[in-house]
């Protein structure tokens, strides 16, 4: 607004940032399809709209960039694989045209875990490779929204889209110590993503901060015709977000629950808890009942939704796809209907425990993911990764939101002593993000520093 710079500038600088990205060693690998022609059309319209005085949102002339999941014209829905989105798209999916309505300038599409289907980002095929984390070259991302939250965290664009069925924005997000927040499920519309699993999957923002992140679910929150899920949701606010204080929050915590990570996790996500109650707000002791079962039930439904509806493709592009989608895949082809049916009643019971939990708590914290980023080690770059406890550990925290639909935020507090992030999750009832991000922009209040991770671009320089 000041006129101290352009978005065409900005732009000028991150084409040059993303091209001396892919010459890097490693590359980083964060945004694996963009234009440098469409990047200038939008960055010059807005331009345009600033100098005019005429802007659209807050989002005019922001960098983002989208999760490859989503279609966005005119790169390659590819969705992680070779196979798919041989031809470039023609129609944006939803938050895709929200973003260009708003006046953002979309960078390009960023990588992601093959179809989805793992937590730590390792996709070693032709046309992704592995992301790298911007705190440490030399440990993953996170995944599956592993190019959102590298881009975001290594200063490309300062918001991010990404897609969470087990975790997929809060993980890379937490690994890569930035912003993450997963919506109600319904409440962003998915359509124009890939139905990987129809049940699980929520959309979120990335972004460097609480307060960017408030400012992207604003514009994308609402019903969307094109997504039935998100029909009924209640209106979208940002009520008390800057309260002064926590005084009248009441928050859950099961603390055998909240323990079970790391202890130099444990030991800043517990120092963390203690500056909430700084605050004003009341910690109450709660339990989450049947947490193993819920881990299970929703491994089944997620696995089993997606094998369903990559039937064809696990038929058609098997020898196509990377070993650890195979295997994934493979098992998910032994659940049954009745373990299907049998997950879905846990739900129905999980959610209505969270009900009766919500009428006593505002929110319930746990540490977002029990350790840091895992090392890539060489055979990583040729063959990919196959860790399933790594997996199952890493979405310890994540689980019951994705399953039973709850909102969750993810904010980072601190570093261990390798110099990794790490990170705090608040959840809450559905369709109140307002309370999260409330918490959340206290939270950055708690870290006390924000380190520069190694892989750093300044686009306003």
């Amino acid at each position: 607004r000041s006129g101290k710079l352009t978005p065409s500038q900005v732009a000028k600088n991150i084409i040059a940032m993303l091209e001396d990205c892919d010459k890097s060693t490693p590359p980083l690998r964060a945004i694996v399809q963009w234009d440098q022609e469409q990047i200038m059309l939008m960055a010059e319209a807005s331009t345009a709209r600033y100098r005019n005085k005429c802007t659209l949102s807050y989002l005019d002339g922001i960098p983002v960039c989208l999760k490859e999941e989503f279609k966005v014209v005119p790169y390659h829905h590819r969705v992680g694989t070779v196979y798919l989105g041989t031809e470039p798209e023609i129609e944006d999916a939803t938050v895709a045209k929200k973003l260009r309505e708003a006046g953002a300038v979309i960078i390009g599409v960023s990588n992601m875990h093959e179809l989805g289907t793992g937590t730590t980002g390792c996709n070693p095929n032709r046309y992704h490779k592995i992301p790298r984390n911007p705190y440490k070259s030399n440990h993953f991302t996170g995944g599956s929204s592993s190019g959102s939250a590298a881009a975001v965290a290594a200063g490309l664009c300062p918001v991010a889209i990404g897609t969470d069925g087990g975790g997929s924005v809060r993980i890379p997000a937490s690994f890569c110590g930035v912003v993450g927040l997963k919506g109600t499920f319904g409440r962003i519309s998915c359509h124009g993503s890939l139905p990987l699993s129809y049940s699980t999957v929520s959309v979120g923002p990335i972004c460097t901060s609480v307060a960017d992140a408030a400012i992207v679910y604003s514009i994308l929150a609402e019903p969307d015709p094109l997504y039935p899920y998100g029909l009924k949701q209640p209106k979208a606010t940002l009520s008390d977000m800057c309260a002064p204080d926590l005084k009248d929050l009441k928050l859950g915590v099961d603390w055998t629950f909240f323990k079970a990570c790391d202890t130099e996790v444990l030991s800043i996500c517990e120092k963390a808890v203690e500056y909430l109650q700084s605050l004003g707000a009341t910690v109450v002791e709660v339990s989450l009942p049947e947490m193993e079962e819920v881990q299970v039930a929703h491994a089944v439904c997620i696995l089993s939704e997606m094998r369903d509806f990559l039937q064809r493709d696990f038929n058609k592009h098997f020898q196509e796809m990377n070993l650890e989608t195979r295997a994934t895949l493979a098992v998910a082809s032994q659940f049954t209907a009745v373990d299907y049916i049998t997950a879905n009643r846990q739900r129905t019971r999980s959610m209505r425990f969270l009900q009766e939990i919500f009428t006593t708590v505002n929110c319930i914290l746990t540490p977002a993911v029990p350790s840091t980023a895992p090392r890539i080690y060489k055979s990583d770059l040729l063959t990919g990764s196959s860790d399933l406890s790594f997996t199952v550990r890493s979405m310890r925290f994540m689980q019951l939101g994705n399953f039973t639909g709850i909102p969750g935020l993810v904010v980072p507090i601190g570093y261990s002593t390798d110099g990794l992030p790490i990170t705090f999750q608040v959840m809450a009832k559905w369709w109140d993000e307002a309370v999260l991000l409330r918490i959340g922009l206290k939270l950055e209040q708690f870290r006390y520093q924000t380190k520069k991770p190694c892989i750093y671009y300044d686009i306003l320089a």
